[in-house]
């Protein structure tokens, strides 16, 4: 490889990893925020359903009611997919995605999305009774996060949307 086209490649590098950096850096000071406005605000919830009672339909279902108790504005659209079935030893797992966007007129088809993936624990043994475990985390971010722990922010979807389309306009193919 000449030296241009490695001077090429490191300045992308370089570039696409300040954004990582700067988002990683603006989620964490969102997470530090919202700690503290928790102290003051309810975080809101849904009543989940019965290990017993849940069936994938239901498990879609209640992932749209929680979400709609989350703060966004209305131009984002979603669609809920279940993913997968996990049968483990005393659970089963269901695995579920959420894609984001945010059409317009001028571009209906939007330039890129955004996930948040939940798991949907179902007790299989005594523990039926109870409700199914639910977590969810953000496209590119480790953090799971509980219902009724975290309030969601639609901040967090416009930052992995952001990343993609710089890294895009960034890499030429």
């Amino acid at each position: 490889m000449d030296d241009e086209y490695v001077d090429l490649i490191n300045k992308k590098a370089a570039t696409v990893t300040e954004i990582a950096l700067e988002n990683a850096k603006n989620y964490l000071l969102d997470m530090h925020l919202q700690a503290r406005e928790n102290t003051n605000q309810e975080v809101k919830n849904i009543q989940w359903t019965s290990s017993k009672d849940f069936t994938i339909d239901l498990g879609i279902s209640q992932i749209e009611e929680y979400i709609l108790t989350w703060e966004m504005s209305s131009r984002w659209l979603h669609c809920t997919d279940f993913i997968e079935e996990e049968v483990l030893e005393s659970i089963t797992r269901y695995h579920y995605r959420v894609k984001w966007s945010i059409p317009t007129r001028r571009k209906p088809v939007p330039r890129s999305t955004a996930c948040v993936y939940f798991i949907v624990d179902a007790f299989t043994n005594k523990s039926q009774n109870m409700p199914v475990q639910v977590c969810f985390f953000v496209e590119s971010n480790q953090l799971m996060h509980r219902p009724g722990q975290s309030r969601f922010r639609e901040k967090w979807l416009a930052d992995v949307i952001e990343s993609k389309i710089h890294l895009m306009e960034e890499i030429t193919f």
